[in-house]
């Protein structure tokens, strides 16, 4: 409701906009009021603000977001058809994320306090205090042939024979292009699920069952990987119901620099154009997925934790 008054208030609407068009366009300056009557009538701005918020919440319930301003097409198509390049992006992070967080942070609790915990939490640190803004730029100037090495491709998600290529060739020249968005893709989760793990770990390690556990013989191994790493990622799988919001896990600032045309730079440029049936559509079906979430979050809270009841 809040979003949907703010950008209702903004100045510059989609009539305004068409008003100018009309003007850019050579022809006459003075729009007459049924003009003016006719395009608030076309993009449904002929009745107050908290009357359209009504029809709007009417037509949500039937899954109907309306039609673009922009691409003239419903908004639930206009949405689907980014999905596919933020949502591959926004799973081969989460995976990459968590098979590579997940060891690193057992190995960083087991070694704590040593060479490889310090100097490995030194690099975390320092790649969490990059923005994705500065890593984008650096990687396309080193990597994709700004002004050392080209070894990457500067933009895109395919190269432009992709049709042509036989199914292996097709694999590798996705993944060939994922690098450094991807890499820019994990930047900002990397070290905070990395240090989830390690403290985590720590504080089960610390038990008395592990120390009992210990003493019966059993092996540094079995000891971590079979008791204590069970408990030591309840904290990490409460998170995992936040899988959902991978669905619309554009990043404007990645998705610019790389050329990637997603979610993010379909959101940002609907605020420019007060594309209202657009954003309001990003922030429904984003609302849903986050609440859808944490239920899921709770509900694989009970199933690693038995302990825990809801009741």
């Amino acid at each position: 409701m809040v979003t949907f008054f703010i950008i209702n208030a903004a100045p510059g609407g989609p009539i305004e906009q068409k008003i100018q068009k009309i003007r850019e366009g050579g022809k006459n300056a003075n729009i007459s009021r049924e003009v003016l009557d006719a395009l608030s009538k076309q993009y449904g701005f002929d009745k107050p603000v908290h009357e359209r918020y009504w029809i709007w919440l009417k037509n949500i319930s039937r899954m109907d977001f309306g039609d673009s301003f922009t691409y003239q097409e419903p908004v639930i198509d206009v949405i689907t058809s980014k999905f596919p390049v933020s949502l591959s992006f926004g799973i081969a992070s989460l995976i990459l994320t968590y098979l590579v967080c997940i060891p690193l942070g057992v190995q960083k609790a087991i070694k704590a306090g040593g060479a490889f915990d310090q100097i490995s939490g030194l690099i975390l640190y320092f790649l969490y205090s990059i923005p994705p803004l500065v890593l984008g730029i650096f990687l396309i100037v080193w990597f994709a042939g700004g002004s050392y090495w080209d070894w990457f491709p500067i933009g895109g998600i395919k190269a432009d024979d992709y049709d042509s290529l036989t199914t292996m060739g097709k694999i590798w020249d996705r993944c060939y292009h994922f690098v450094l968005p991807l890499t820019c893709y994990m930047i900002g989760n990397f070290t905070e699920l990395s240090m989830l793990v390690r403290n985590s770990m720590l504080d089960v390690i610390k038990s008395d069952y592990i120390r009992t556990a210990r003493a019966k013989g059993l092996s540094d191994r079995l000891v971590y990987y079979k008791h204590a790493l069970r408990n030591a990622m309840i904290p990490v799988a409460t998170g995992l119901g936040g899988f959902l919001r991978v669905f619309l896990a554009g990043s404007l600032i990645i998705e610019t620099i790389f050329n990637l045309d997603g979610i993010g730079l379909l959101s940002y440029s609907s605020v420019l154009s007060r594309d209202y049936n657009v954003i309001m559509g990003i922030t429904f079906i984003s609302a849903m997925l986050l609440l859808v979430g944490n239920i899921l979050s709770d509900i694989i809270y009970v199933m690693v934790d038995p302990r825990i009841d809801f009741k």
